[in-house]
């Protein structure tokens, strides 16, 4: 069985919070916190895709943690009506075991998109832990419509990535909490 390859070039922009020429971008940071203990609950609930979940995309249970090469298929819609977004997760960086002495870390995941997916690009889930102990969410996004059909319905597109970025921030919230 062959892998899919990834739907744009290049993979791995979104770590550095980068986007390729003629992508659209989404990039939001909230403080969703203060500590160490908040900042762990938040890269665990990133890492272990509860974040999605709790935004309202339906991924497996059995799914396992994020970890590069992973391949994931989240799903938005109303009930059993779902699109599904195959992704295939292009890098990770853990959190670190300890407090750090109280210094800055960061945690996540970004995932690219495969054939199949609504959209072309990369998306970033990040945890902040600055120096002065407040817990950062960050979401980073590059994308462009897949095909022509989903570029005739670019509002309802806009609006559902949109929504689906609330909820990763209102999720972001109460992981942390």
């Amino acid at each position: 069985m062959t892998t899919p390859d990834f739907t744009y070039e290049p993979q791995g922009l979104s770590q550095r919070g980068e986007s390729p020429a003629g992508y659209r971008t989404v990039s939001r940071r909230v403080r969703v916190g203060n500590g160490h203990a908040a900042y762990a609950r938040l890269a665990e609930g990133i890492l272990s895709w509860e974040l999605h979940r709790g935004a309202g995309l339906r991924v497996s249970p059995g799914q396992g943690r994020a970890v590069v090469g992973r391949e994931v298929v989240p799903a938005f819609g109303i009930g059993p009506v779902r699109l599904p977004a195959p992704c295939r997760v292009v890098w990770v960086e853990d959190p670190v075991d300890n407090d750090n002495d109280g210094g800055p870390q960061r945690a996540g995941f970004g995932y690219g998109t495969l054939p199949g997916h609504p959209e072309r690009g990369e998306e970033a889930f990040i945890a902040v832990l600055d120096s002065d102990g407040a817990v950062y969410f960050e979401v980073f996004a590059f994308s462009r419509h897949a095909n022509w059909f989903f570029t005739l319905g670019a509002p309802v597109a806009r609006f559902f990535q949109e929504l689906v970025t609330r909820r990763y921030l209102s999720t972001a919230q109460r992981l942390a909490g």
